[in-house]
């Protein structure tokens, strides 16, 4: 399995804090999470050339994790289309935390994927679908404080699953962990991951993220969608 972590990278040149709780910048962090014997794991930024994305490079990979906050605009309208095509054609795509403003999920979306917020607060998260491969091995329950709040309404169409519901300190809920299929590609967003807080450090976070990618993986993948005009099959 071929795996590509895409974060934006420009938290990390700006705020020492963000490389003292994830050495190497989220990216590296959740890379080192997911490296096994057999998960193969790349990183990529907004600042590498044509932000580190390519055809040589999705057709390589088999799920593509993404990460952006502050800059969603600086991402070529280029990128977004090519990483369309791919999740289309199969590849699976993993949304994390602020990725949900993201031009690909708006994209794939359809809507505004706007939401209220706000930091330094205490989330409760609740697994509601225990028997999904994604929540394989997660606490019925686990606390992440702080973390920032995401709250509904969340501006999104209906996911297909639901898989868990975040509860915050100030009475707020958020559909936390929703699944969708586009096209031949599964689609993975996960809330929690505010970079000045530490959920990735969380264990549950950790299997949560690790699942996704087993969940997401294709088949087959690169799967073209054709739009053919054939010869009828039989003549009644």
């Amino acid at each position: 399995m071929k795996v590509l972590v895409w974060n934006e990278n420009r938290h990390e040149k700006i705020e020492p804090k963000v490389t003292e709780i994830y050495p190497g910048g989220l990216h590296g962090y959740i890379a080192g999470i997911l490296r096994t014997d057999d998960i193969e794991v790349k990183t990529a930024t907004l600042d590498d050339e044509n932000c580190g994305i390519n055809e040589d490079v999705l057709k390589e990979t088999d799920v593509l994790i993404w990460w952006g906050h502050m800059c969603h605009g600086e991402v070529p309208d280029e990128v977004v289309d090519l990483v369309q095509k791919y999740v289309l054609e199969g590849m699976g795509l993993i949304l994390l935390h602020s990725a949900h403003h993201s031009k690909i999920f708006k994209r794939l979306m359809g809507t505004t994927c706007n939401l209220k917020w706000r930091d330094r607060a205490r989330e409760r998260v609740w697994t509601i679908k225990p028997n999904h491969p994604i929540a394989q091995g997660v606490d019925e329950t686990f606390v992440i404080d702080p973390e920032e709040m995401y709250g509904e309404p969340f501006d999104i169409p209906n996911p297909d699953e639901i898989i868990f519901m975040g509860w915050f300190n100030g009475g707020e809920v958020f559909r936390s962990g929703c699944t969708w299929t586009r096209g031949h590609g599964k689609i993975f967003y996960f809330q929690p991951g505010h970079e000045t807080n530490r959920a990735f450090h969380n264990k549950n976070v950790q299997t949560i993220i690790k699942n996704a990618v087993r969940w997401a993986c294709p088949l087959k993948k690169n799967i073209e969608i054709p739009c053919p005009n054939p010869e009828p099959l039989e003549n009644v």
